[in-house]
């Protein structure tokens, strides 16, 4: 039951982006209505929640069954082990099931998938460790059960980390899709040039008259050219 190092480094990696994405696609920043939910990520999402809805009554069921004080331990260990089953059943009766509602109610959020993948990444924390507690102190019936258990919400937590990727694609085409539009929109409504105004009672403008050249006058007789004698 070892953990997977990518799914942490993936959810983690995910989370700036899940914030820029509810930013860029808000109703108060887009300019272009969201894309409906298509009928198979709904249809996908609704089989991932039920078989998690399963699997927690199924845990809910084990950890009533649970002896702690019958295991062969210190008291401390006992009273941690008891702490750490009274806080899953809190969990699993509260925390998750509010979560659950939420995506249910908007299917493609990132934001509530990946709070929802959070959820299910820290109760498998502190559930893996009451697992190997029972494996090391109590029946083999109750480790049975504990270790299915386990395996079942490891199962539903990767399926939400495969969710979760591609939602991260999805929703980064749809922003710049979105940019697109945004920026068509600014051009198409953007103010033509200023034109020019004429005034038409204005007196038009006359041209300068060009001045003419003066006439020489013509040569007097005296200054005539005489001709010469034979």
């Amino acid at each position: 039951m070892k953990r997977n190092p990518f799914l942490r480094a993936l959810c983690l990696s995910l989370l700036p982006f899940c914030l820029a994405v509810s930013a860029q696609t808000s109703p108060a920043h887009s300019p272009v209505p969201q894309s409906p939910v298509s009928y198979s990520s709904v249809n996908q999402l609704s089989g991932l929640l039920s078989q998690l809805e399963q699997a927690s009554q199924m845990t809910q069921v084990d950890l009533d069954k649970l002896r702690i004080e019958r295991w062969k331990t210190d008291p401390g260990s006992k009273r941690q082990a008891q702490s750490n089953v009274e806080s899953i059943q809190r969990n699993l009766q509260s925390a998750l099931p509010e979560i659950i509602a939420e995506l249910r109610a908007s299917p493609e959020n990132l934001s509530s998938t990946f709070k929802l993948y959070r959820n299910l990444d820290a109760l498998y924390d502190v559930f893996e460790s009451v697992a190997e507690s029972t494996g090391a102190f109590g029946s083999r019936d109750e480790f049975q059960g504990l270790t299915n258990d386990v395996s079942a919400f490891e199962k539903s937590r990767r399926a939400f980390a495969d969710r979760m990727d591609s939602l991260a694609s999805a929703k980064e085409a749809e922003v710049t899709r979105l940019r697109a539009a945004l920026q068509n929109a600014e051009a198409s409504s953007s103010p033509p040039p200023p034109k020019k105004i004429v005034d038409d009672d204005a007196p038009p403008v006359k041209k300068p008259a060009k001045k003419k050249a003066a006439a020489k006058p013509p040569a007097s007789p005296a200054q005539a050219p005489q001709s010469k004698p034979q």
